[in-house]
């Protein structure tokens, strides 16, 4: 991965490479934003342009020998945390039981979704963490010599996953790193982080990709799929994983949009039996699934209101959503629209927490059948 594979950022990618050339690279940098922006890819621009034997003016050489490893994330140095699952078969995971599947995941699309991740490795019942036995794992890698890099790299995919025991033991190896050992870690959550962990690493800010950038590399992707690669921008708001499946007409996205409906329509007619039926239908798709549908239905109440708002500039939907807009988002108003996101985000948290699908479905309903009125 070389800087000029990474969408846009420039800004952060000069101040990358400022900091290399002035020799004051901080021994663990915080990469935070929203999804899709990057952030991952630039780390990983950024770990193999720092161990490039052959810098060629503002990006690595691409031909070394550690940018070749680099490239297909092989380099012995180079360390990954990811947010993991147990199995019958794996009691006890690291991100190394699953670094093939990583690999691959992340050599077809540098620009990973934790939803998709954890659909690749597990099924949809299961929430993905960093356990303790990884900061074992890393620290004991850590504490070796490099193999051949001048620095050995650890990046961490949404530390905010970490148990609080990982987290707790990973931080003494944050505060008093080997020589020579970089840390980046990569967090769409940075506020779930410890407050010692935070105050270890060098903050960056990464915002998400400008509607120029993200159109100049759909381009050649939407000629062959007759798509508006302008309109595709806009609608994925800086967000590249939302802009490919935009692309592709994502499944998932279709799911949603029928289940926002359905839920709304039995809610607003107030058919309890209907909503019974629609709960324990919910209960049954799995928790990433459900998670996936209640943050989407947040993001679509947003928009349905400031359609309401007559603020054609400022909503992101397709076709498909817009026409069931023009007669459902009069209907989400001052009076409900912060009271109906905030049992949407209620409900996600419930469900990120294992709660009862069917309970917290239920729930959702019947109090979505009441606010809808207001």
């Amino acid at each position: 991965m070389q800087f000029k594979d990474v969408i846009g950022q420039e800004s952060t990618k000069q101040k990358l490479i400022q900091a290399v050339a002035e020799d004051r690279i901080p021994h663990a940098q915080l990469l935070v934003g929203p999804q899709g922006n990057g952030k991952l890819a630039l780390a990983v621009a950024f770990a193999q342009y720092i161990n490039c034997t052959h810098k060629i003016g503002n990006d690595s050489c691409g031909e070394c020998s550690s940018c070749r490893k680099y490239s297909k994330l092989i380099h012995p140095d180079l360390h990954f945390t990811l947010p993991v699952i147990k199995t019958s078969a794996i009691d006890k995971p690291t991100s190394s039981d699953y670094m093939t599947k990583w690999r691959s995941y992340f050599l077809e699309n540098p620009y990973p979704q934790y939803e998709k991740w954890m659909q690749l490795i597990a099924d949809e019942n299961k929430q993905g963490a960093i356990y303790v036995d990884e900061a074992r794992d890393l620290i004991r890698k850590l504490n070796q010599k490099s193999y051949e890099a001048e620095y050995k790299v650890s990046i961490i995919w949404l530390p905010e996953t970490m148990n609080i025991t990982c987290a707790n033991k990973i931080l003494k190896i944050l505060e008093e790193p080997p020589e020579k050992t970089l840390f980046i870690l990569i967090s769409e959550a940075e506020e779930k982080l410890l407050t010692t962990i935070r105050s270890r690493c060098q903050f960056i800010r990464i915002p998400k990709i400008s509607d120029y950038d993200l159109q100049v590399a759909l381009a050649p992707m939407a000629a062959s799929t007759d798509t508006n690669p302008a309109t595709i921008a806009r609608l994925s708001r800086g967000n590249y994983f939302l802009a490919m499946e935009l692309m592709q007409s994502d499944e998932m996205r279709r799911f949603n949009l029928l289940q926002f409906i359905s839920l709304m329509r039995n809610g607003y007619g107030r058919k309890l039996a209907e909503i019974l039926s629609w709960s324990e239908e919910m209960a049954t798709i799995g928790r990433v699934r459900q998670m996936s549908l209640l943050k989407y239905c947040g993001e679509l109440l947003r928009e349905n209101f400031l359609h309401n708002l007559k603020e054609p500039d400022l909503i992101y939907m397709d076709d498909q959503e817009l026409e069931f807009s023009k007669k459902f988002s009069p209907f989400i108003n001052e009076k409900n629209v912060m009271l109906l996101f905030r049992e949407f985000e209620s409900a996600y948290t419930d469900i990120s927490s294992n709660g009862n699908g069917r309970l917290v479905f239920t729930d959702l309903g019947l109090k979505v059948s009441k606010l809808i009125r207001l």
